[in-house]
């Protein structure tokens, strides 16, 4: 799915519609423009706010300090994601632009994850959105991307790419991501096995 700009095409299966579009700038002074008031960046309106996540033992973190790799993996592989090597993950967050992960305050372990990677200027996109089965249907998914989200955006960052499996995709589609806009298809490249002798 894709947040939608109009800079460039991710190769992605979704795209959010960004509310900030950089043809709608107002050119002022020496090369510099900015948004018409109508345009500009209104303060975050999240579904559930921080104090009230805080307020139920949920803890927002917006760096992997802290953050244990096998507990991490350990929510993955409840998901259905394959148990990945924990100095890859590592590997990979330091490749990450953005991550936020909510950590349940009893237990002191990770409940939430997702991360985004990207140019830094015009696109990303996120990665390993999770929720542990013990903690879903309780808006931490959609708590945790609100917020990915915004962090994105507040880069400058219009088009917002994630992959995403069919059965799940309503769950993208009322934060802003739609399938395959005006028709764009993403592709993947898979790696052909080689027949062993």
């Amino acid at each position: 799915m894709f947040l939608g700009g109009t800079i460039s095409t991710p190769p992605a299966s979704l795209r959010l519609r960004s509310t900030l579009n950089p043809q709608n700038a107002v050119t002022q002074s020496s090369s510099q423009a900015t948004f018409p008031a109508a345009m500009q960046r209104k303060p975050p309106s999240y579904s559930i706010s921080d104090e009230d996540l805080e307020s139920r033992g949920f803890l927002l973190r917006r760096t992997s300090e802290g953050l244990n790799l096998d507990q991490l993996n350990s929510v993955f592989v409840a998901v259905g994601f394959p148990r990945r090597d924990t100095a890859k993950i590592e590997v990979a967050l330091q490749h990450t632009d953005a991550l936020l992960w909510v950590e349940y305050e009893k237990t002191r372990r990770p409940v939430a994850f997702a991360r985004a990677t990207g140019d830094g200027v015009f696109n990303a996109i996120i990665w390993d959105v999770v929720v542990d089965p013990s903690f879903q249907s309780c808006g931490l998914g959609k708590a945790v991307m609100e917020r990915l989200i915004e962090d994105l955006q507040a880069k400058g960052i219009c088009n917002i790419a994630l992959y995403s499996e069919p059965r799940v995709l309503g769950f993208y589609r009322p934060l802003g991501f739609v399938s395959d806009p005006d028709g764009i298809k993403g592709m993947v490249f898979i790696r052909k096995q080689r027949n062993k002798k």
